[in-house]
């Protein structure tokens, strides 16, 4: 296994610090279907959610409505 979320020290960073990192370690992801369907089914899913995200910011829920969803519906 990898370095832990202590080990880097990303326990020590605030919700928003940890939401940004989270956001650039996926921006860092080679999507790139390796093998079959079904990974360039998904990528291009990917790639669609995000224009449409990209398109309409305000589509989204954000972190903490998902959070109180969460706790409502255990």
């Amino acid at each position: 296994m990898g370095p832990t979320i202590k080990d880097l020290g990303i326990d020590l960073l605030d919700t928003s610090q940890k939401i940004d990192l989270a956001l650039q370690i996926w921006a860092s992801i080679d999507f790139e279907p390796k093998e079959g369907p079904t990974n360039a089914a998904l990528h291009r899913e990917l790639i669609r959610r995000g224009n449409e995200l990209d398109a309409d910011p305000d589509s989204g829920i954000t972190w903490e409505e998902i959070e109180v969803h969460l706790d409502d519906n255990p």
